[in-house]
């Protein structure tokens, strides 16, 4: 099933704020669109450094530019479609600091 990236412009607007990133999300978004996943698993196959969190969250942690930044992301497998709903963006420093608080779980900026 394709993907479909809900608050893309949440992307843009980080990008605006941090543009060493634009390049890496620009290759993480390409990515994204032309992925076909079936299940949460197969998004280790595109992406292989995200990791998928428990606590039946239904979320996942991309790595990009290389682990300099991250991004999460709320995912729903409907029946055409993958909905990634994005839920916080930071550096990989940030995205550390939200697992000392356990928030990684919680966090919705988006």
């Amino acid at each position: 099933m394709r993907v479909r990236l809900i608050k893309a412009k949440s992307i843009s607007d980080y990008c605006t704020q941090q543009a060493r990133g634009r390049s890496s999300f620009s290759i993480w978004i390409t990515q994204l669109r032309y992925a076909d996943w079936e299940s949460p698993v197969d998004m280790l196959s595109t992406f292989a450094a995200a990791d998928l969190l428990g606590n039946g969250t239904s979320r996942v942690v991309f790595n990009v530019g290389g682990n300099t930044y991250r991004v999460i992301c709320k995912y729903y497998f409907g029946k055409n479609q993958v909905h990634l709903f994005v839920k916080w963006v930071g550096t990989h420093a940030e995205y550390t600091k939200l697992c000392e608080q356990n928030a990684q779980y919680t966090v919705n900026l988006f």
